[in-house]
């Protein structure tokens, strides 16, 4: 009877060792990923950072334990990112090429291509400079060099020479630009690179014969101060559509954007090479719902899968 008792108590303290064991494993083993918990780390596209940066902390407050953290990036680092399998989700405003899809498909991937937004690229200047209405043409003069002076826009402009800049070397900003005007070579020695879109605005904001290149996301957002701080540093310029009437000018604006009267409009892609249906899958489909969508449209973008109404005001 005594050994029974004997062998009773030592089972116990097995089983109670092992349930304690488990107990303490799972409180260090981390959270299976699900649509809407994990943790995860996305690259995206500079130019996005405050829209991805509401999608996130809206997306974290409805499910508490998801965590997913945003590395910025120029264009052509987020897509080296994705290539390499370095994160299974990117924002960009540039598909895969050919080749790249098929090299993913040789590693046995997917490629899930979304569109989300419908974004722009703002041309902006110096606040001092008058000439804030420039035709298509002048904008392709600048870029293929035939116009290198304010004073040939403007023959009593008090302006010198036009300096170009643009966010990064690798930014998918500049990319868009020389393949609208077919520029194939390197640009000319007026074009310069700084590190991202705020330090365009701020180099703009104190340089007056410069024009910049910037995604409207940075300035299209009324509710955000951020927004606000940089739109009153500088001028956004408007554009003659090559299409429609010259007489009139478009600025990257919501309207002009959704019916593309403005020249210079693009996409915004959400890809995904995920194996599974994981966190990535489930941010996905928030941001392309009513809620995700309702943040695009209050940050001055366009949403791409939610209907769009248009209202006209008489100014």
């Amino acid at each position: 009877m005594r050994n029974n008792l004997k062998i009773l108590s030592v089972s116990l303290l097995v089983l109670g060792g092992l349930i304690s064991c488990m107990v303490s494993c799972n409180k260090n083993k981390p959270l299976k990923e699900t649509p809407t918990r994990g943790d995860i780390k996305i690259s995206v596209d500079e130019s996005y950072k405050l829209l991805i940066d509401a999608e996130i902390s809206t997306f974290a407050f409805f499910y508490q334990n998801a965590k997913i953290t945003a590395d910025y990036k120029p264009e052509w680092d987020v897509i080296s990112d994705f290539i390499k399998d370095s994160v299974q989700v990117v924002v960009a405003n540039n598909k895969l090429t050919q080749d790249q899809e098929a090299y993913l498909r040789e590693q046995n991937y997917f490629v899930r291509t979304v569109t989300f937004a419908k974004d722009a690229l703002a041309l902006i200047i110096n606040k001092d400079n008058v000439d804030s209405l420039l035709t298509y043409n002048n904008i392709e003069g600048i870029f293929t060099g035939r116009i290198t002076r304010w004073a040939e826009i403007n023959p009593k402009s008090q302006l010198g020479d036009i300096s170009v800049i643009f966010d990064h070397t690798k930014s998918g900003n500049i990319r868009y630009f020389k393949e609208k005007f077919g520029i194939t070579g390197e640009l000319s020695d007026d074009f310069f690179a700084l590190n991202s879109n705020p330090e365009v605005i701020d180099f703009i904001s104190r340089n007056k014969n410069s024009l910049g290149i910037i995604s409207v996301n940075w300035i299209s957002n009324p509710n955000d101060s951020l927004s606000m701080s940089f739109i009153d540093k500088i001028c956004v310029v408007g554009v003659t559509n090559p299409g429609l009437d010259q007489s009139i000018y478009y600025r990257p604006y919501q309207g002009s954007i959704y019916q593309k009267t403005y020249p210079f409009t693009r996409e915004v892609y959400l890809l995904s090479r995920e194996i599974f249906t994981g966190l990535g899958s489930g941010f996905i489909a928030f941001v392309t719902g009513e809620k995700g969508q309702t943040i695009v449209l209050k940050s001055g973008l366009v949403p791409a899968t939610m209907p769009v109404r248009i209202q006209q005001f008489a100014e």
